[in-house]
C-alpha cells in the first residue's frame, strides 16, 4: 500500500513545492520567522480518500490472486520503508545524514539531534538509527525484542514542522511508509520523555497502532539542562514493529528485509552472539574501567575546547554503563550516581557546543520565536454588531494535542472554575454551567448567558466635605474633579460620615457592557491562569499541557473573537483524527453537542465511562467472564479516547501458567487492557482494550493480540529463566547489584539488615520463636532483584519474592513477610500487616536513611535521587499506624553502628531530625484526614518532646486534642 501511497503524496507536494521552500534549511544569518505553512491540506485529503479506494481495490484484488504466491507485492520491504521515509522527509526540507559511528541507546543520543537542537539555529535532519541497548537482549529468541533494532529518526524546529491544525506532516509519514490510519486504531498515549544521561527532557506521546508503540513524538524542552529556543520536534519510527505490522508476521525474523533475504538471515547470528556477551560474558569489572576512563577521556577534551569528540567519549560512557545495567550490576540507589556523572558531561558538552556555534556566528541563520498576537480591533467590532439581545448558550472549546488523561480532568474543573469567577466579577448572568474534557477538547457550556451585564449602581467616596466646598458651600475644584471622573452632576453628591470625618459621595451607574465584549476582553487573561503538573512550551510563549490548535468560540451564533497562544478564536472545531473530514463548521453554540454526537465523539467524561462499562460487559458475557476493572486504569482509559470502541482480543491459554500478578501487570500498566476473570476471580484467556474512533475491529483486535503474545513471550523467557533455580540460590547474586559506592551491594546492605534484627526485634519486645522466623525471612529478603522477572518488571518487586518462595515450600508467614518488606512503595499504598513484615521493612528503611547520609546523599530542596523522603514517610507511616513504639534514635544509632562507614554524632542527629520533619508533614495530613480539630500547633508541641517516639507523639497530640488542654499548660506539663 506505501507503494501506492508514496506517488500520492509526490503529486500533493509537487503543486505546494513552493511553500515548502519555506523547510528548507536557512541560509547563512537569515532572521526566520517560520509562519505556519498555508499547504492545501484539504487537497490531499480528497486526493487521499480517492486512493484509499483505490488502494483497497487493488488490495481484494491482490488477495485474489495471492492464494499460490507467499507474499503481496504492494507490501513493502524494510529496506523499501527506509528509502520512502528517506525521500519523503528529504522532499519536505530534511537533511538526509548517517547514523552515528558510535553505539547509541536512542536516535536522540546521535549529535545531529542533541547538539543541534541546543541553540537558535533552525535543524531539519533525519537518519535510521540502529539503537543499541544491551538490556534488550534476548537471544533472538523475542519476537519483538532486540538489542540491535532501527529507529528512523527526525528531528525539525518546531515553526516549520506544523502546517495544518488537525494534518501534520507526520501523518503524511504514516501514509508514506504504508499505514493506513482509517483501517487501525492510531493512539497518542503520554509521554513525559526524559533522559537523565542528557539531561533533557520534552513532552509528547507514544504512538500506538493497535496497542504496540511504533513511533515517539516529542517536543523538546530541554537538553543540557538548558532550556531551548526554539522548540524542536523529534519522532522516532520503530521500524522493525512496524515493519512486523505491516507484514503481517509474529517475529522479527520473518520481516522481508529486501527482495529475497529476511531481517533474521541478516541479523539473528548477531542477536544471537551479542546477548550472550551483553548477559554472560561482559566482564563487569573491564566495563566499569571503561567507564572511568571514558569519563576521565571526556573532560580532558572538553578542557580543551573540544565539544564534538568529549560528546563522542559521553556516548561511550552511557554504552558501558547499559552493559554493566544488563550484567545486573547497577543497583537502583547507585545508577542515580552514574546518571549524574553523564549528566554532568552531557552540560558541558552543551554549553561548549554553544559556545563554538555563537563564535561561528551561527552559520546555519538564527530563528525568532512567533510572538503572541492581539485579537484584531475590526474583528472585534464586526462581531459586536451581530449581537442578538435574548440569552443564548455559550460554548467555548480549547481544542489541543492530545493532553494526560490527568490534565483533562483536572484542566476541565480548572476551566469551569475560572468561567464561573469571570461571570460572577462581570455581573454576566446565566442559569448554569457544565465542563466537558477529551483528551482533544476542553469544553465549557453556560446556559443561557445574558447578552449584557446586569447594570449595576454602586456609592463611591470622594474627598473630604471640608475639601470639597468652601465655607459658603460652593464646590471646589476637589469636587469638580471629582464628578468629572465619574461623570455625575455636582448636585448629585452627598455627605455621610466614615468614622470621624465627613466625605462626600456620590451613586455611580456602571454601564452594561457586551457579554461579548467583556468575554473577548477576560478570557485569554482568564485561560493563562488554568495550570498542569507539566507544561510545554511550542511556538508560543504560552505554557500548556500540549500545544493548542483551535479555538471555539460561540454565543448562540456570534464568534466572540479572541486571541490566545497565536489562535483566533471562531467557529470551526474538528472531528476525529482518522476521518475524512477533519473541519466542522459549527453554525450556532445550541447545535455544538449535536455536531460532537454526529462526529462520534463524547466530550463528556461520564457519558464515556457508561459507554466503556456497557459494551466491556457485554463483551465480557460472552465469555462468560468478568471484568477485572482496576478504577485508576478505568480512569486513565476514558480520558484516552473520544470515541470509545471496547475491542474483545484472546491469547493462548498456555500463559495461564504464568503468575496472575505478572499476566495483570503486563496487562493493565504496559498495555491499559481489562483483564476478564471467572466467577472466581480466576484469570481468563480474554482482555478488553479500548480503541479509539472508526476502525477495522478485526485488524485491531489482531494487533493488539499479537502485541500482548510478544508481551507474554518476554515474560515467560524471563520466569522460565528463573524458575530453572532455587529462589534461595538468587541470594548470593545480590553481590553483582551495586546499592552504593561507600556502601558496597545489595547483598551488602541484606547482611546489614540481618545484624541488627536481632537487636531491633528485642525493642519491640519480639518472643524467641518469631525472631527465628524473622531472621529466616530476612535471609531471603529482596532475592527477587536478582531475578530476570524484576530485572526486566521492576513493580513487581517483593510481589515475584512472594511468589518464588511459596512455590519452593517456604511457609505463608515468610512468603508474606517478603512481600512486606517493600511496602509503602508509593503515597497510599497498603502498609505491612504482618510483625515479620513490620520489622524488616522498618529495619531496611533504617539501614537506607543512615547510610546514604553518611555517604552524602542528603536530599537537595530541589531534587531526591534517592528517594530518602519517600523512605522516611513510609518509616513513620508503620510506626504510627501500625503502633509500633520504637525509639527513633536508638533505632538510628543500631543502624549506624552496622554501616561500612563511619557515621559520627552529627549524622545521625540530621537523620533524626529529616524523620521528624517527614513525622511532622505526616501526622498534620492524618489529622486533617482524620481529626479536623487537632491543630498544628499541638503537633508541633507533641514533637517537641516526644518526636523519639513517633507512635507515642502522634497519640499524645490526639489525646491534647480531645481533651481540649491549653497549650500553654500542655507546655508546662511536658517540662516537668
Amino acid at each position: 500500500m506505501a507503494i501506492l501511497a508514496f506517488p500520492l503524496v509526490i503529486s500533493f507536494l509537487k503543486p505546494n513545492a513552493p511553500y515548502f521552500s519555506l523547510l528548507r534549511l536557512a541560509k547563512p544569518n537569515a532572521i526566520l520567522t517560520a509562519p505556519p505553512l498555508p499547504l492545501n491540506s484539504r487537497y490531499f485529503r480528497r486526493t487521499a480518500a480517492a486512493s484509499a479506494v483505490h488502494t483497497s481495490s487493488v488490495q481484494q484484488q491482490s488477495s485474489t490472486d495471492a492464494s499460490d504466491e507467499p507474499k503481496k507485492a504492494s507490501v513493502l520491504t524494510f529496506q523499501q520503508a527506509i528509502q520512502r521515509l528517506q525521500e519523503y522527509w528529504a522532499s519536505v526540507g530534511c537533511a538526509i545524514m548517517q547514523c552515528s559511528n558510535t553505539e547509541v541507546g536512542a536516535g536522540t543520543m546521535n549529535p545531529l539531534t542533541y547538539l543541534r537542537v541546543l541553540g537558535p539555529e533552525p535543524w531539519n535532519v533525519a537518519y535510521a538509527e540502529p539503537s543499541i541497548r544491551p538490556d534488550d537482549s534476548r537471544y533472538g529468541e523475542n519476537p519483538n525484542r532486540l538489542q540491535r533494532h532501527t529507529q528512523f529518526q527526525v528531528c525539525v524546529f518546531y515553526a516549520c514542522f506544523y502546517f495544518d491544525k488537525n494534518f501534520w506532516l507526520f501523518n503524511v509519514s504514516l501514509y508514506v511508509s504504508g499505514i493506513d490510519v482509517s483501517e487501525h486504531d492510531i493512539r497518542f498515549v503520554e509521554d513525559n520523555w526524559e533522559s537523565p544521561v542528557l539531561g533533557a527532557w520534552g513532552l509528547g506521546w507514544e504512538i500506538w497502532m493497535d496497542g504496540m508503540e511504533i513511533t515517539q513524538f516529542t517536543y523538546f524542552q530541554q537538553a543540557g539542562s538548558l532550556q531551548l529556543s526554539p522548540v524542536s520536534v523529534e519522532i522516532t519510527y520503530g521500524l522493525e514493529r512496524i515493519l512486523m505490522l505491516l507484514q503481517g508476521v509474529d517475529h522479527f525474523k520473518k520481516i522481508q528485509y529486501a527482495d529475497g533475504i529476511t531481517y533474521g538471515e541478516l541479523f539473528m547470528e548477531n542477536e544471537k552472539e551479542m546477548s550472550a556477551y551483553y548477559l554472560e560474558h561482559a566482564s563487569v569489572d573491564h566495563i566499569q574501567k571503561h567507564f572511568d576512563f571514558f569519563e576521565e577521556e571526556a573532560r580532558s577534551l572538553l578542557a580543551s575546547g573540544l565539544p564534538i569528540p568529549a560528546y563522542d567519549q559521553l556516548l561511550k560512557t552511557s554504552h558501558a554503563f547499559n552493559i554493566l545495567d544488563s550484567r545486573g550490576f547497577v543497583g537502583v540507589t547507585e545508577r542515580a550516581r552514574y546518571f549524574g556523572r553523564m549528566r554532568s558531561l552531557a552540560r558541558q558538552c552543551a554549553l561548549l557546543w554553544l559556545k563554538t556555534r555563537e563564535s561561528l556566528g551561527h552559520p546555519l541563520g538564527v530563528v525568532s520565536e512567533s510572538v503572541d498576537h492581539v485579537c484584531p480591533k475590526e474583528v472585534l467590532e464586526a462581531a459586536v454588531k451581530k449581537v442578538h439581545h435574548d440569552p443564548r448558550l455559550f460554548v467555548l472549546e480549547i481544542g489541543t494535542e492530545e493532553m494526560p488523561p490527568h490534565d483533562v480532568v483536572n484542566a476541565s474543573q480548572q476551566l469551569k472554575d475560572l468561567v464561573l469567577q469571570l461571570l460572577e466579577k462581570h455581573r454576566l448572568n446565566h442559569d448554569g454551567i457544565q465542563a466537558f474534557g477529551t483528551p482533544r477538547r476542553l469544553v465549557i457550556s453556560v446556559e443561557s448567558l445574558c447578552p449584557k451585564q446586569a447594570e449595576n449602581e454602586f456609592e463611591v467616596r470622594g474627598p473630604p466635605a471640608l475639601k470639597a466646598f468652601d465655607p459658603q458651600g460652593n464646590p471646589t475644584k476637589a469636587a469638580e474633579g471629582f464628578c468629572r471622573r465619574y461623570a455625575v452632576p455636582l448636585d448629585s453628591l452627598f455627605r455621610k460620615a466614615d468614622g470621624k470625618t465627613e466625605y462626600v459621595y456620590a451613586r455611580v451607574k456602571e454601564s452594561a457592557r457586551f457579554a461579548l465584549e467583556v468575554l473577548s476582553e477576560e478570557l485569554p487573561g482568564m485561560l493563562a491562569k488554568i495550570t498542569f503538573p507539566k507544561s510545554m512550551r511550542w511556538n508560543s510563549q504560552v505554557m500548556f499541557s500540549r500545544p493548542i490548535r483551535w479555538i471555539m468560540s460561540l454565543h448562540g451564533d456570534a464568534v466572540v473573537p479572541f486571541t490566545f497562544a497565536g489562535i483566533l478564536s471562531g467557529n470551526l472545531s474538528y472531528g476525529l483524527r482518522n476521518t475524512a473530514t477533519a473541519t466542522v463548521m459549527v453554525e450556532s453554540a445550541e447545535s455544538y453537542c449535536s455536531i460532537m454526537k454526529n462526529a462520534g465523539i463524547g466530550i463528556d467524561i461520564e457519558d464515556r465511562k457508561k459507554t466503556i462499562l456497557e459494551r466491556s460487559h457485554l463483551l465480557a458475557k460472552s465469555v462468560n467472564g468478568n471484568i477485572a476493572f482496576q478504577e485508576s486504569l478505568f480512569n486513565e482509559v476514558v480520558n484516552l479516547v473520544e470515541a470509545p470502541v471496547p475491542v474483545l482480543g484472546k491469547f493462548k491459554e498456555s500463559f495461564l501458567e504464568l503468575p496472575d500478578d505478572l499476566l495483570t501487570m503486563v496487562m493493565q500498566k504496559h498495555q491499559k487492557y481489562f483483564p476478564i476473570t471467572d466467577d472466581n476471580g480466576k484469570l481468563l484467556p480474554y482482555f478488553i482494550a479500548v480503541a479509539n474512533g472508526a476502525i477495522n475491529e478485526m485488524v485491531v483486535r489482531k494487533g493488539n493480540e499479537a502485541v500482548l503474545r510478544a508481551r507474554y513471550e518476554d515474560a515467560k523467557f524471563f520466569y522460565e529463566l528463573d524458575t530453572n533455580k532455587r529462589f534461595k540460590d538468587f541470594r548470593t547474586q545480590l553481590k553483582g547489584i551495586l546499592f552504593h559506592e561507600k556502601l558496597g551491594t545489595i547483598l551488602d546492605k541484606m547482611t546489614r539488615v540481618e545484624s541488627m534484627l536481632c537487636k531491633l526485634s528485642m525493642s519491640f519486645g519480639v518472643e524467641e520463636d518469631m525472631l527465628l522466623i524473622i531472621k529466616e525471612a530476612a535471609s531471603l529478603a529482596m532475592s527477587d532483584l536478582a531475578t530476570a522477572i524484576v530485572t526486566e518488571f521492576t513493580s513487581l518487586s517483593g510481589i515475584m519474592a512472594r511468589h518464588y518462595a511459596l512455590r519452593d515450600g517456604y511457609s505463608e508467614q515468610i512468603a508474606e513477610a517478603l512481600f512486606e518488606i517493600t511496602l509503602p512503595r508509593f503515597s497510599g499504598d497498603v502498609l505491612p500487616k504482618s510483625d515479620v513484615g513490620i520489622i524488616l521493612a522498618i529495619a531496611d528503611r533504617l539501614d537506607s536513611l543512615v547510610g546514604l547520609f553518611a555517604a552524602g546523599c542528603q536530599p537537595s530542596s530541589t531534587s531526591d535521587p534517592f528517594g530518602l523522603r519517600r523512605i522516611s514517610y513510609g518509616l513513620v507511616q508503620i510506626l504510627v499506624e501500625k503502633d509500633k513504639n520504637m525509639n527513633l534514635k536508638h533505632a538510628l544509632e543500631l543502624a549506624a553502628d552496622v554501616q561500612p562507614i563511619k557515621v559520627d554524632a552529627t549524622t545521625i542527629e540530621d537523620v533524626y531530625q529529616f524523620v521528624t520533619r517527614r513525622l511532622e508533614q505526616y501526622l498534620a495530613v492524618l489529622f486533617l484526614q482524620v481529626d479536623k480539630g487537632i491543630s498544628p500547633e499541638v503537633v508541633r508541641s507533641a514533637l517537641a518532646e516526644r518526636a523519639n517516639l513517633p507512635c507515642l507523639a502522634a497519640k499524645t497530640a490526639r489525646k491534647v486534642s480531645e481533651s481540649g488542654f491549653n497549650l500553654l499548660v500542655f507546655y508546662y506539663v511536658s517540662q516537668q
